[in-house]
């Protein structure tokens, strides 16, 4: 994309009286030089706009933020669900508030989103000069910053060329289809319809970069094994679970969350075995398995004493990660005498990752395409209507990168 700068120049002209003879008429000349001054109205930002489901920053934010995620019927549609998301989020918040203080007081996923962003921005500035400045801005779904705030930011520094750049590597129309569904609403709100060219990076799950990064960190997880210990390792990949009414409809992401283990098992050499599992279960019904949980007690009673478990599906440490592997999957492992447990680390600031961050973005704006072909294809049993609206709205074309 290419922006051109306003010049005005004001140029003057002085006048020169010249009489060699008092009845010689006056005669005027321009100036030698011209006196010139120039406004430069600074270049708008690219903006990258990072889209996540965000957490509660604090414990008092906890509340707020189940029943925003509870109300969503781009995830779940309930009967009479303004007042079930009032009554789940008020018996829900006490034990998710005890959860949260245990790893901190709240979820760091903010924190190391602004980190990611930083220093995403300011590496694309050195590998894309001709698409700088670019500034990061933060959309979460259910907690400030909402996509109203990240909007309202970008209309204030007058962006003109907006990137929208998913953080779950694995496509979901819970997660990125919902975020982008409030992204078409919050446009419409903003009245930004026409300021803005937008385009999509609505998912990753085999970029060389990414796969890269969560190598780097099994093999460094790996390594904290004996070498007898680690052949014998087993690694559980393990990403959040979907509802099987869900998968059952189209939903890509239990196929692009395994095509990102097969490339990642790929880079690592196939040395050890593993499988791919599910976590956060939610409720009566069927989900996606086998359970992150049950897999391991299942392993645990096969003797195996060496799991590494890895979140592929998230890209920064949260509740899913601090808590739920780490407290209550980490004490469940100590308990079945599996000796070895230990948790490949989230990608958060990780140089590696950021240099992945950087250059998907680069690479997407060489394309010139407001998005994938497979974006807008819409699960086979969709029934949401606001899926094709958001289509509508973001339509497939080749973009001049000239906005």
């Amino acid at each position: 994309m290419s922006f051109q700068y306003l010049l005005r120049s004001l140029a003057g002209t002085r006048a020169v009286l010249k009489s060699a003879h008092p009845t010689t008429p006056f005669t005027w000349q321009p100036a030698r030089s011209l006196a010139t001054s120039t406004n430069t109205i600074k270049k708008p930002p690219t903006a990258v706009l990072l889209t996540n489901m965000g957490g509660p920053e604090t414990l008092d934010d906890v509340h707020d933020f189940l029943h925003n995620l509870f109300s969503d019927r781009d995830i779940m549609q309930l009967p009479w669900q303004k007042q079930l998301a009032k009554i789940i989020a008020k018996r829900r918040s006490p034990s998710i508030r005890e959860q949260y203080a245990e790893i901190g007081g709240g979820s760091p996923i903010l924190r190391w989103t602004r980190a990611q962003g930083q220093a995403m921005e300011k590496l694309l500035d050195e590998i894309s000069p001709e698409t700088a400045p670019h500034k990061h801005y933060i959309a979460f779904r259910y907690v400030e910053p909402y996509t109203d705030t990240a909007l309202q930011q970008m209309k204030e520094d007058g962006v003109k060329r907006a990137v929208v750049f998913t953080q779950y590597p694995q496509y979901s129309c819970s997660t990125t289809g919902s975020s982008l569904n409030e992204l078409q609403r919050g446009i419409d709100r903003a009245g930004l319809t026409d300021q803005i060219q937008w385009s999509i990076i609505d998912r990753w799950p085999t970029h060389p970069g990414f796969v890269e990064a969560m190598a780097v960190k099994i093999e460094r997880k790996l390594a904290e094994y004996t070498a007898e210990e680690r052949r014998d390792a087993i690694i559980l990949f393990s990403a959040h679970s979907l509802p099987m009414q869900v998968v059952n409809r189209g939903d890509p992401y239990p196929a692009e969350v395994a095509a990102s283990v097969q490339r990642v098992m790929e880079r690592l050499g196939n040395q050890n075995a593993y499988r791919l599992v599910w976590q956060s279960q939610v409720g009566p019904k069927a989900w996606l398995g086998p359970q992150t949980s049950d897999a391991l007690e299942g392993y645990a009673k096969a003797g195996k004493k060496n799991i590494v478990v890895v979140p592929i599906a998230f890209t920064s440490d949260h509740i899913e990660t601090l808590y739920e592997l780490d407290h209550e999957y980490g004490a469940e492992a100590k308990k079945a005498g599996v000796t070895g447990w230990k948790r490949a680390e989230a990608l958060n600031d990780d140089p590696v990752f950021v240099k992945a961050m950087a250059d998907i973005v680069k690479e997407h704006l060489q394309k010139n395409e407001s998005a994938s072909k497979q974006w807008y294809l819409r699960c086979p049993g969709c029934t949401t209507d606001a899926c094709q609206t958001t289509r509508d709205f973001f339509p497939y074309k080749i973009l001049d990168n000239k906005a």
